[in-house]
């Protein structure tokens, strides 16, 4: 018995505009009337994703809203089992294609929320660069162009040809009156936000530097000892031999240094001290580790001293002249018991007179 041929595929080949490729897959593509889901290549040409996952997400995609999509109910609608079905999903849960979490409803019960996004990285994207929807329009067919094929007849021709569905009306579109259907006027997209770089570019202003510290007295004292230091600074590292004219701009910075109770060879190491390789600019270095590095001054004795707590008095404990009670007094004398005694027997002595 021979191969049967589809008739109707080879009827649609013939009708293929171009030359056909000499390998590989040849399409046929029919436009969708009804019934039909929108995939992305992303997602059909996933690099990292496996058949069955990106087979399960084309079929989670083209479920209706609210279809139950559990592991359970995913294994009853198709042929893989369900540890084929949990992995394709966990593998959509880590490319950002689905996500489950729990939610809590108003009356305490806790419910399990599945979300599909179809394309997964236009949420990274900010809302004002997202892609702006053109208005959508009916695709005008274009006629195939007649291909230079020798007619061969067909062997089995299809007697009862499928019918072909109506294609619904397209609703008019409201047009302003004086313009035609395809010069109706597009709103223009918002302007995206301003661009703020989050490095300036190389020719931005740079800030001013700030200013060398100063002393509040220069006094001969701190001068003649900032001069010496730095003037030494070239017996510890090479690099750092100054003009008479830099000291004389570094000395009173150093002088701050000294006024502020640091010790010479405290400021010496931090000056010298991991130096870059190569030193090109060594006067810059000491004005910035001048500035950047000041320390502060030292606190006084009285700025070291605890702060004094609130004196709390104890009223001292005193004994009964009667009946030795211990009782809380700041005078001796007697206990409230005693007291009341006393008084109650005046008033007797008294009511008797």
């Amino acid at each position: 018995m021979d191969t049967q041929q589809n008739t109707a595929l080879t009827r649609a080949l013939a009708e293929v505009p171009g030359p056909l490729p000499t390998s590989g897959v040849i399409h046929i593509t029919l436009p969708h009337t009804d019934r039909f889901t929108v995939v992305g290549n992303h997602l059909a040409q996933h690099p990292d994703l496996s058949c069955t996952a990106v087979g399960l997400a084309v079929r989670i995609q083209s479920l209706p809203q609210g279809t139950e999509v559990s592991i359970k109910a995913l294994t009853a609608r198709c042929q893989e089992g369900e540890r084929r079905i949990a992995a394709a999903l966990r593998e959509l849960e880590a490319h950002g294609y689905l996500q489950r979490f729990r939610d809590r409803l108003a009356g305490q019960k806790v419910i399990t929320r599945t979300v599909f996004c179809n394309q997964p990285a236009a949420l990274l994207r900010p809302r004002s660069q997202a892609p702006v929807a053109a208005p959508a329009q009916a695709p005008i067919p274009a006629p195939a162009p007649a291909r230079s094929l020798t007619h061969v007849p067909d062997p089995d021709p299809d007697p009862d040809p499928a019918p072909v569905p109506p294609v619904p009306p397209t609703p008019p579109v409201s047009v302003p009156p004086g313009t035609s259907a395809q010069e109706t006027p597009v709103p223009p997209p918002p302007p995206p936000p301003p661009f703020v770089p989050l490095v300036p570019p190389p020719t931005a202003p740079k800030p001013p530097r700030p200013p060398l510290p100063q002393p509040g007295t220069l006094t001969p004292e701190l001068d003649r000892a900032a001069t010496a230091l730095l003037s030494d600074l070239r017996r510890h590292a090479p690099q750092f031999t100054l003009s008479e004219g830099d000291i004389r701009q570094l000395a009173p910075a150093v002088a701050t240094w000294l006024e502020r109770d640091a010790h010479p060879d405290t400021i010496r190491r931090t000056l010298t001290d991991d130096l870059p390789q190569p030193l090109r600019h060594p006067v810059k270095l000491l004005k910035h580790r001048l500035t950047a590095l000041l320390p502060p001054p030292l606190p006084g004795a009285c700025d070291l001293a605890a702060p004094a707590r609130p004196r709390v008095v104890v009223t001292p404990f005193q004994t009964c002249d009667d009946c030795d009670r211990a009782f809380r007094s700041p005078d001796p004398g007697h206990c409230r018991d005693c007291r009341e005694t006393r008084e109650h027997r005046g008033e007797d002595v008294r009511a008797a007179a």
